[in-house]
């Protein structure tokens, strides 16, 4: 028989006498709406919500049909069961009614006990397939804050990772933040102003940050006499100095192996393996020209440097922001990409502002 519990159970109906059967019937096991019109339910439903709805199907003005079709076509009532309760028997109208979203047809005169019992069988499923919702939002829940623990333990390790690459190379953990904050400034501008938009749209911004983090993780490999030298490089130790591209390339691959942050890890690659290719093809490793250089690599040449232009290091003062920003744009169609060398003629105060900030 039903459970302890007092599950609310509207009967609407414009027959007298089947409320008051219907009423005698459940009100034991049931707190029951006895309702004669489908406007007194709607009326009923802006204070009571039922656990189910006894619904008959021939009735004067909105019928059960036009009632149903109604309650499934507004959010607040679409979930509530409806089982109709009508004089109908012929298949092709209980299978109307089904179409509809009833999860239950009973002719009337109907037997108590067979209705208890359908009353019953639907409130327990509905119960269950609440308790299952409940289960698999929790789940994904769970799923949802592991991830993100994840994902928080990965920037952690990358972002120290990146500090200790930038502590050899005698520069602060700012010139991180001022990378990823001209980064960003970037890539919101080419979507401003519909530059390479699709490409940039299709980045995961908090991946694409995290991921540049890393286009220099080859200079690990570079000795401290040659990454820290207090003047020129010879043209043998220039050589060693640009290996550090393919080093870090080959140490991206090797995460790669692993199967994990797929998305992360190509970005990360992009970077590491373009910034220092050229416009006009004069850059390293491969030479690439043009669009042939991924986006990312043509975006990443120019913050990495103009970020070098502004700090000062063992071989350099540093410029000013404004010559910095000169020195990017004559090099549009040279070093750099003209269309994007545009973009940031737009953010060069901006650039200069972050090189203040950080």
């Amino acid at each position: 028989m039903p459970s302890n519990k007092r599950h609310k159970i509207m009967l609407v109906d414009d027959n007298p006498a089947v409320l008051t059967m219907g009423k005698l019937i459940l009100e034991e096991y049931y707190e029951v709406y006895t309702l004669p019109s489908v406007e007194k339910l709607f009326l009923f439903l802006q204070h009571v919500t039922p656990d189910l709805i006894l619904l008959d199907i021939e009735m004067p003005g909105i019928n059960g049909y036009e009632a149903l079709a109604l309650l499934k076509a507004n959010k607040q009532y679409e979930d509530i069961p409806v089982i109709f309760v009508t004089a109908r028997t012929a298949e092709a109208d209980e299978l109307d009614g089904l179409a509809l979203g009833a999860i239950d047809y009973v002719t009337k005169p109907f037997s108590g006990a067979l209705l208890l019992k359908r009353i019953e069988n639907h409130l327990l499923l509905q119960n269950q397939q609440t308790k299952l919702q409940e289960f698999s939002d929790n789940l994904l829940q769970m799923v949802q804050e592991k991830t993100q623990q994840v994902f928080g333990l990965q920037y952690a390790i990358i972002s120290t990772v990146a500090e200790l690459l930038e502590s050899r190379d005698t520069v602060t953990g700012s010139h991180i933040n001022r990378r990823q904050k001209y980064l960003e400034a970037l890539v919101d501008q080419l979507i401003e102003d519909d530059v390479y938009a699709d490409e940039a749209l299709a980045w995961d911004m908090e991946t694409l940050l995290s991921s540049s983090q890393l286009h220099d993780l080859g200079k690990i490999s570079i000795s401290d006499s040659i990454l820290n030298k207090p003047g020129k490089l010879t043209a043998e130790e220039f050589e060693i100095m640009k290996t550090h591209v393919n080093k870090g390339v080959e140490a991206i691959e090797r995460m790669e192996n692993f199967g994990y942050f797929a998305d992360f890890l190509k970005l990360a690659k992009a970077f590491a393996a373009t910034h220092h290719e050229r416009w006009d093809g004069d850059g390293y490793p491969n030479g690439l020209k043009g669009q042939n250089i991924p986006l990312e690599g043509r975006i990443m040449a120019i913050i990495d440097v103009y970020d070098a232009l502004i700090s000062a290091r063992p071989y350099k003062e540093a410029y000013s922001a404004d010559e910095s920003a000169r020195i990017i744009i004559e090099g549009a169609g040279a070093h750099f990409d003209p269309a994007l060398v545009n973009v940031f003629r737009k953010l060069a105060d901006a650039f200069a502002d972050i090189a203040e900030k950080y």
